[in-house]
């Protein structure tokens, strides 16, 4: 079989805006800056009010995306890095699976640490842990005799495990984390799986602003080819190669290469989401 088939067939799938990851309920903040009344700055207000809700949804999604990219992404990288160390033991996963579990922890330790409101965290440990189920339940290859099969048998193990941790709360399986071990699991290269990461973060809010009904079904479409393609291009190219510094010494001068966030109006809104008087999504 040809592997990039191979590949573009489980993007596919991950792709499918079906699957059961509860991402439908978060809006990352999205309805608490629509409540706040930044669809309508003056900036925008000379506009019809379309427009004006139109350039606010991109603005958010621009500046929605520099944070998320640069604060998310190098988890999302090295766990990916770290599920493809252990599967290119060669025939002896079995022994990484506790070296390998420890630095999943690691990351998704650090990135609570660097989650700042409570909203977030929320809505990253619900859709985190929903992966892993995803992985167990709909992914994993049944079991067989090959050596194919051996390492499939032994990544389900290796993510059954961390499910259970997640679940028993002896860590948080925060989405960045889970995405990267999902991803690599699956076969899916480095970058794809970044790409991946980033389109559905902006469609999923497009997604929200459609049910909020600040933009049309059309106008999400349009925006998402024509508008949001060069933003999801942009941060993909600048933050493909960012580290967290736990797979690997960082030193003092490398302070550009590690995870920051870099949009605290945003953080501001999306920890008043609960205060809001009414709400549909859960962050």
């Amino acid at each position: 079989m040809d592997t990039d088939f191979d590949e573009t067939y489980v993007l596919l799938l991950l792709a499918d805006s079906n699957l059961p990851t509860g991402s439908f309920v978060a809006s990352s903040g999205f309805e608490s800056y629509e409540t706040h009344g930044f669809l309508s700055l003056p900036s925008t207000s000379n506009a019809g009010k379309g427009r004006a809700a139109t350039a606010g949804t991109v603005a958010f999604i621009q500046d929605s995306l520099h944070t998320y990219a640069r604060s998310a992404l190098p988890f999302v990288s090295d766990a990916h890095r770290a599920v493809d160390a252990f599967k290119n033991l060669k025939g002896k996963p079995d022994v990484g699976h506790d070296a390998t579990i420890n630095k999943l922890l690691e990351l998704d330790e650090l990135y609570e640490t660097m989650t700042l409101n409570h909203v977030a965290k929320r809505a990253s440990k619900a859709q985190g842990v929903a992966l892993l189920t995803l992985y167990t339940k709909g992914f994993a290859r049944p079991s067989g005799p090959s050596d194919e099969d051996h390492l499939s048998k032994s990544l389900t193990v290796l993510i059954d495990r961390l499910k259970l941790m997640v679940r028993g709360e002896e860590t948080h399986g925060h989405l960045p984390m889970c995405w990267g071990v999902l991803t690599s699991a699956l076969g899916t290269s480095l970058l794809r799986a970044q790409h991946l990461f980033l389109f559905l973060h902006a469609r999923s809010l497009l997604s929200s602003a459609v049910r909020l009904n600040t933009i049309g079904p059309y106008s999400s479409q349009q925006l998402l080819l024509h508008s949001v393609r060069p933003l999801v291009e942009e941060e993909v190219s600048q933050n493909k190669d960012m580290h967290t510094g736990i797979l690997m010494d960082m030193h003092h001068n490398d302070a550009d290469n590690r995870p920051a966030t870099t949009w605290p109006l945003g953080e501001i809104l999306a920890v008043r989401h609960d205060l809001q008087h009414s709400r549909i999504f859960n962050s």
